[in-house]
């Protein structure tokens, strides 16, 4: 009886990940109801025998929906010594989102710079980080690294929504709200100028995009992963067309250094919108290369700068899916071949000259 309850716990969990609380509630209350704590006899000694079932069953969703924010289990990506993984919460006018934040072992010194981390749609902060394996190349670089979750309440699978035409503008939505967050981390943690970056896959990279474009005085490059242009989309059908055919977006003509990754065999987000993004990218003279590493090739277009430092990378990798490139199978929507995204990342926004200098 407890192993069928629990493994009805389970299937709620899932259920509730997935955006269908309804079909959740009907799991639990089927186990409650068939051979579950309603036919528990009286004289049973379980915790559960007194607990009031209506209140617990809300307790109990609540929880799994939270869940989300650990990446719907209870396990931590591995930390080196003396580094933490703290959980925390920002509140603005336009609105509040919870956050996990890795502050790396500094040993007294004053971090290198500050990186917000955007999950796609189904993911959370803890799969993220684990996917992407961030936290251990922060470490190696002194970085700080924060991982905004995106509320059920704001979008029941978890995508941030870059689509939404009052959450692509600056002063209002889900850009105020991660831009006020990465101003509280820069001023409570002296972040150097010229060093917070914001990077994302999916409908994360779609939304660090969105940053790029209206908050070009709080974030200083992008890194987009399997993501759409600025003003790719008004609304969730044209959210599909685009992400199905491509979009060509709206060109502010504000541009902001940019490194795009983009895989030919993906097949939810259309190799198109890498294209397009590039486009709202730096202009200057063009550098093309290809080579093969982590077994796939790829090809790279990097625009240069007046100054000869690097302010644009296209990289399309060949044969990668709708997933992280280089990342680690203990998260979700990664491919352990080809480059490592988040090492190519790091080196372009850390090579990136300080503003002023």
């Amino acid at each position: 009886m407890t192993d069928e309850f629990n493994a009805a716990l389970r299937r709620a969990g899932k259920l509730v990940r997935a955006g269908n609380p309804k079909a959740a509630t009907e799991a639990i209350q089927n186990a409650l109801g068939a051979g579950g704590l309603g036919s528990m006899a009286k004289g049973s000694k379980s915790p559960f025998r007194k607990a009031k079932i209506g209140r617990g069953l809300r307790e109990t969703l609540s929880g799994l929906a939270q869940s989300t924010l650990n990446g719907g289990d209870s396990i931590e990506p591995d930390l080196p010594e003396g580094a933490t993984f703290g959980s925390g919460s920002f509140s603005c006018s336009a609105g509040s989102r919870d956050y996990r934040l890795y502050m790396p072992n500094l040993k007294g010194s004053a971090p290198t710079g500050l990186v917000m981390m955007l999950h796609g749609c189904k993911q959370s902060p803890v799969d993220f980080a684990k996917g992407t394996g961030m936290n251990q190349l922060a470490e190696a670089h002194g970085l700080i690294v924060v991982y905004p979750a995106q509320s059920r309440m704001a979008n029941m699978q978890n995508c941030w929504k870059w689509f939404d035409p009052a959450d692509q503008m600056r002063g209002a939505g889900e850009p105020a709200i991660l831009a006020g967050l990465m101003q509280q981390l820069q001023r409570d943690h002296a972040i150097p100028k010229g060093r917070s970056f914001v990077a994302g896959l999916s409908a994360g990279a779609a939304m660090a995009v969105v940053l790029g474009q209206t908050y070009r005085d709080v974030f200083d490059a992008v890194g987009a992963h399997s993501g759409l242009p600025y003003r790719a989309a008004h609304d969730v059908p044209s959210a599909f067309a685009a992400m199905g055919q491509g979009a060509t977006g709206f060109d502010t003509g504000e541009c902001i250094p940019t490194i795009i990754f983009q895989g030919d065999a993906d097949s939810t987000v259309s190799a198109a919108n890498a294209d397009a993004i590039a486009k709202q990218a730096p202009k200057g003279p063009e550098v093309l290369d290809d080579g093969s590493t982590g077994g796939r090739r790829f090809s790279r277009r990097s625009v240069m700068a007046p100054k000869g430092h690097v302010v644009m990378e296209q990289w399309t990798v060949s044969g990668l899916g709708h997933a992280w490139s280089g990342g680690n199978s203990a998260g979700s929507y990664t491919d352990p071949t080809g480059p490592d995204a988040s090492r190519e990342m790091l080196r372009f926004f850390l090579d990136l000259p300080i503003k002023g200098a």
